[in-house]
């Protein structure tokens, strides 16, 4: 009995566990941008960093998961899009613009939004 639901668990984890993982991916993402955002205001340099590199390195890994092949045009244009941001919140970094960062909130956002949707 106990095996049984030893594997129950396991499907459970497996199958919904991926777009939860890329909901609970995104939503990481955002909060560490959220965070970084009044710290470059007040021009605390080192914490903007350490939050603006947890948001780098969440959007790298869900660029470096993508399934090319089988994701054809959608992977291709994520890849795309996943670029384009890491682009823009090195721009926010090195220019200190806020507004380049809430332009990749609002993107991962609406990126998160469609993932809830699959994910259920």
């Amino acid at each position: 009995m106990n095996k049984g639901i030893e594997t129950y668990q396991e499907n459970t984890i497996t199958t919904q566990g991926q777009g939860r993982i890329i909901v609970m991916l995104y939503e990481g993402a955002v909060k560490f941008l959220k965070q970084a955002i009044p710290e470059m205001q007040a021009g605390n340099h080192e914490a903007k960093s350490k939050y603006l590199n947890k948001a780098e390195d969440i959007i790298n890994e869900l660029s470096t998961v993508l399934d090319m092949e089988a994701g054809g045009q959608i992977a291709t244009n994520l890849r795309a899009l996943y670029t384009f941001m890491i682009r823009q919140l090195h721009e926010a970094n090195l220019k200190n613009e806020p507004a380049k960062l809430e332009e990749v909130i609002k993107l991962l956002e609406e990126l998160n939004q469609s993932w809830k949707a699959i994910a259920g």
